[in-house]
């Protein structure tokens, strides 16, 4: 299996970072003493950047930086007239001097960005850091203030570990924020079931992420099967690969309604199909052009989508959830490459989620039910024995039948341990680890009437995992719930069981969440009791920190994390709107307002 490189299969250059370096600007021997110092400490964080983050796609992260320092409002103008035409997504201040304020910051209303103030005794870096920050919130640019906890000699070219951290929280963070604008969210359908998150909520997208909503009937995906839309090379080599790496699982169906192999065979074909359209139609496909379909080869540049499925799909057609686990997965027939983002029955608050996680860590994401909280007390009683080691105080069962990636086995390795890595770094023998602990049972006919196949694995334990979430709520917005924890192994025998009672059809995942001793932490029944939707997301890692960073950019509360507090990193301006981070989160976000949204 290739490992397929493919970049940006977008429309839209990716967001490079702007290094701003600033100066003292007082010409006559202090600008000239500081000049090489300040290039210098550009120039050394650019290269630390770009060595350590990439693009959720796997591209290098680039860097501009302006031919001289910054030392008054004209050479701010013409940085920020670079940046515009560099396509600048995110910017990162850095001095270790006195400089002049408001002269010298970044005024760009859209830009996320941050101050790294040199903590050295020579000159004052943290005076600028500190002033600058002021004026920032002064005037109502919430910015971020790096500053290292401990002094450093002035010739110290190093990036100290704490600052090392911030910067790239922030990076990561911020090139989230300027990749998703302008992108797409495709609806594939409508409302699934009654369920919220498939009311697509368009101020969500636009105001708060610049992103534009896009719809097309599920009939569109008939269409194009019936007129023969799709690179029927491809649908050839894609079948050859199907057979010989999706093992299909036995049919748990009753014998009466059971289908024939012809038509399971058939239905293979049909799903099949269903992945490279949906596909198509987010990025679109030049190969399409080729065959004479110019207007479906431009797709809708939809950076994540959702699939309506239930119920109006599948009564009468083979459920998505082959084309949703496919598709987000980090490989197909085709070879490894990027994930994406589509989420089961529609759910846009739940594709929100998956699509920060991926775009933080280049990852492929799991969509679950976040279906039952299990006590030991009814694991005892249910199965005769008793949850032990980090099961010991329950665990909370995820498990639904469409949009899990395959990564989601914890077949992969890191450091030899269960894991979900960006697609750059799997091996081809990862990624057929993950087939060939995935079988595909035929559908559940009471649920899906059209049959299909549901992907059936269960998830390795001790991998660390994060689950997010994003509401709505009248009156008051989006918000956003982390859960960071752990998976964990049942023995067989009582994983059979629990699993059995729900559906043996579909992917499992036993979760643990690190538990706090308060609020919604205090106990594992507590998290469950306070989620606030039918779904969630997990991406692997503790990517909590991360999120937390990210929605204060959005600004988007968090409502629910079991993040510790020396991890938290919001704007400066957060500090001042009260001293409970949690409720000051509020206040900030509700002041601030949606970015995109004024």
């Amino acid at each position: 299996m290739k490992v397929n490189m493919i970049g940006n299969r977008l429309k839209g250059s990716l967001p490079k970072i702007g290094i701003r370096p600033t100066i003292d600007g007082r010409l006559g021997g202090v600008r000239e003493s500081l000049e090489n110092q300040v290039m210098g400490m550009a120039k050394n964080v650019a290269s630390f950047i770009t060595q350590t983050v990439r693009h959720a796609d796997g591209s290098k992260v680039e860097c501009i930086i302006p031919e001289t320092c910054i030392g008054g409002v004209a050479e701010a103008a013409s940085t920020a007239d670079l940046f515009k035409r560099e396509g600048v997504g995110v910017s990162l201040t850095v001095t270790p001097c006195w400089c002049y304020g408001s002269e010298t910051i970044d005024m760009d209303p859209f830009l996320p960005k941050a101050i790294w103030g040199f903590n050295g005794t020579e000159r004052p870096g943290a005076v600028y850091l500190a002033a600058a920050l002021a004026g920032h919130n002064q005037k109502g640019l919430p910015a971020f203030g790096i500053y290292g906890r401990d002094v450093q000699e002035a010739a110290d070219s190093t990036i100290p570990d704490d600052v090392k951290e911030k910067i790239v929280r922030f990076i990561k963070a911020g090139l989230a924020v300027a990749t998703m604008q302008g992108k797409s969210y495709l609806s594939l359908g409508s409302v699934s079931m009654g369920i919220a998150g498939s009311i697509v909520n368009e101020p969500l997208f636009q105001d708060y992420l610049g992103m534009r909503n896009e719809y097309v009937d599920m009939s569109e995906i008939i269409r194009r099967i019936e007129e023969g839309i799709y690179d029927k090379e491809e649908f050839e080599h894609a079948l050859a690969w199907v057979k010989k790496n999706c093992k299909e699982d036995a049919d748990t169906n009753p014998p009466q309604k059971q289908k024939s192999r012809a038509i399971k065979d058939k239905e293979w074909e049909f799903v099949i199909k269903m992945t490279m359209i949906a596909r198509d139609l987010m990025i679109g496909n030049p190969r399409l052009k080729d065959l004479g379909f110019g207007e479906e080869a431009l797709g809708h540049n939809a950076i994540a989508a959702g699939f309506q499925g239930q119920r109006q799909w599948t009564d009468h057609f083979p459920n998505g959830d082959f084309m949703e686990a496919i598709l987000c997965s980090s490989f197909d027939w085709n070879g490894i490459r990027q994930p994406f983002i589509m989420a089961t029955e529609n759910d846009s608050l739940n594709g929100v989620a998956m699509l920060f996680g991926h775009l933080l860590t280049g990852t492929a994401q799991v969509f679950s039910d976040v279906r039952t909280f299990w006590s030991p007390d009814a694991v005892k009683r249910v199965t005769g024995k008793p949850l032990t080691g980090a099961a010991a105080n329950g665990i909370i069962h995820l498990i639904n039948s469409g949009s899990s990636s395959l990564d989601g086995t914890g077949v992969q390795r890191i450091n030899g341990k269960p894991a979900m890595k960006p697609y750059w770094e799997i091996t081809p023998d990862e990624a057929n680890k993950c087939l060939e602990n995935t079988k595909w049972g035929p559908a559940v006919v009471e649920y899906f009437r059209g049959g299909g196949f549901s992907s059936t694995f269960l998830t390795q334990g001790a991998m660390p995992i994060t689950m997010s979430r994003i509401n709505i709520i009248k009156g008051l917005g989006p918000v956003l719930q982390i859960a960071e924890g752990v998976t964990v192994e049942l023995p067989a025998d009582m994983n059979k069981i629990l699993d059995q009672r729900t559906n043996p059809t579909w992917p499992t995942t036993w979760f643990v969440p690190n538990l706090t001793g308060k609020g919604a932490f205090r106990d594992v029944y507590s998290v469950m009791a306070n989620w606030g939707a039918n779904h969630g997301a997990f991406c692997y890692g503790h990517i909590g920190a991360d999120l937390i960073t990210l929605a204060s950019m959005l600004r988007i509360p968090v409502c629910m994390h079991n993040v510790s507090d020396e991890k938290i990193f919001r704007p400066s301006a957060w500090s001042s709107f009260g001293m409970d981070a949690e409720g000051s989160d509020y206040r900030a976000c509700s002041n601030y307002g949606p970015v995109y949204g004024k």
